[in-house]
């Protein structure tokens, strides 16, 4: 049966009025008579798409691309210019950090009030409290001023109270950035419940592998523009491909970009005689070696590589700094070899992405998308389906009738 569409945006247009130059004197307001200089911004031109019911749908962009804006007019904290928004069904959204709250007031106290302004009843709160609280993780300082809680205190506890209410439609911005590992991992176990419950969700982000792995479809928006809509892996190779400004394209038509002092000549499987491997059998030894050139000394540089299913899915992306083979210096040419004791991927066809970058990760002298596409074939593991084959030993235990 056709899911319906519960998530519209029509036609959206909005504008602000930005001020360029103020009068800050009596003789400016005379000789301008009273008038400011200002001009309109677009943040949204004719915007049109729809959310599918149950369906978890990603905006992305760069900053000030219209995504968040976006967020706002289906929430209806915004009104737009021109077109029109529909949501069907209870909504609830998380789009600011510590919006809805009052610092003054206690955790407790603010649960209720956030409760207040997504519409739920002070007994349906009750109710949920206690589930509330222990998502939070912030029981001990529940009855605190949440003006004395952490950024991430705020998040989780913001966020709990939105997922608990039992919303049709949840609306997320970016504000889940600030949680730590364990909270992201816990949202993320939530997100899959809610789609497993039929939930629609929409959700802005940054974070493209979160994305990726979370979203049904996405939509990229970039200078109040809606660019395109599709696929996860589809969009985002499409943005990503405008976002480098020293990006290019390889001879062998890979997207590639970074700064350029180094750079990653080549990658190979090898087998045990360190020749190429035409292919990889699951369960088995497996090693793989990327090449690198350096125009200058690097320091500390961290490596990486991304492996991918061709639906662009992410099955992992280790980096050295993982195992703490940092070396303190490269210079020249050379290569970096990562070896596994037994290879767990289960046959079918990968995308590997290959990386170089400084120590903290924030500067990427070169990246390879897809360079090299491998195959898997059946081994020693050979679990019937998924992904990865975790090799676990079965043993079945009958109790003593005696």
């Amino acid at each position: 049966m056709d899911r319906r569409v519960v998530v519209e945006a029509s036609n959206v247009s909005k504008k602000f009025r930005l001020i360029k130059e103020r009068n800050n004197s009596l003789k400016a307001t005379v000789m301008r008579g009273r008038r400011v200089i200002a001009e309109d911004f677009w943040a949204l031109r004719e915007v049109s798409f729809g959310v599918l019911e149950g369906e978890t749908f990603g905006l992305i962009g760069e900053n000030g691309s219209g995504k968040s804006t976006m967020l706002k007019c289906l929430t209806k904290i915004l009104r737009p210019d021109h077109g029109s928004v529909r949501v069907d069904g209870k909504v609830s959204a998380l789009l600011e950090l510590g919006a809805g709250y009052h610092p003054e007031l206690s955790g407790r106290e603010n649960v209720f009030l956030n409760g207040a302004i997504l519409g739920v009843s002070q007994r349906e709160l009750k109710g949920k409290f206690d589930q509330i609280v222990d998502f939070a993780g912030v029981g001990e300082f529940i009855d605190e001023p949440v003006k004395n809680y952490s950024s991430g205190m705020y998040v989780r506890l913001g966020f709990s109270v939105a997922i608990n209410v039992d919303p049709d439609v949840l609306f997320v911005d970016e504000v889940l950035a600030v949680g730590d590992e364990a909270f992201q991992r816990k949202c993320n176990e939530k997100f899959t419940e809610l789609r497993h419950a039929g939930k629609t969700v929409v959700i802005v982000s940054h974070g493209l592998a979160v994305v990726q792995n979370l979203c049904d479809r996405v939509a990229w928006f970039s200078h109040g523009h809606l660019m395109d809509v599709g696929t996860p892996r589809s969009v985002i190779e499409a943005y990503t491909e405008t976002v480098h400004v020293d990006r290019q394209v390889d001879e062998a038509g890979h997207a590639r970009w970074g700064t350029g002092e180094g750079r990653i000549v080549g990658v190979d499987w090898l087998d045990r005689d360190a020749q190429p491997a035409a292919r990889l059998r699951c369960g088995e030894p497996a090693w793989l070696r990327l090449f690198y050139e350096t125009q200058q000394p690097i320091e500390q540089p961290v490596f990486g590589i991304s492996i991918r299913t061709l639906e662009g899915f992410e099955v992992s992306a280790p980096t050295s700094k993982d195992t703490d083979c940092v070396p303190d210096k490269i210079e020249g040419t050379g290569h970096v070899d990562v070896s596994f004791d037994s290879f767990r991927l289960l046959p079918g066809t990968y995308d590997l992405t290959v990386s170089l970058h400084d120590y903290g990760l924030v500067q990427t002298f070169d990246a390879r998308r897809d360079l090299l596409r491998f195959d898997v074939e059946r081994g020693p593991l050979h679990d019937r389906s998924g992904i990865v084959a975790l090799g676990g030993e079965w043993r079945v235990v009958a109790d003593d009738d005696s």
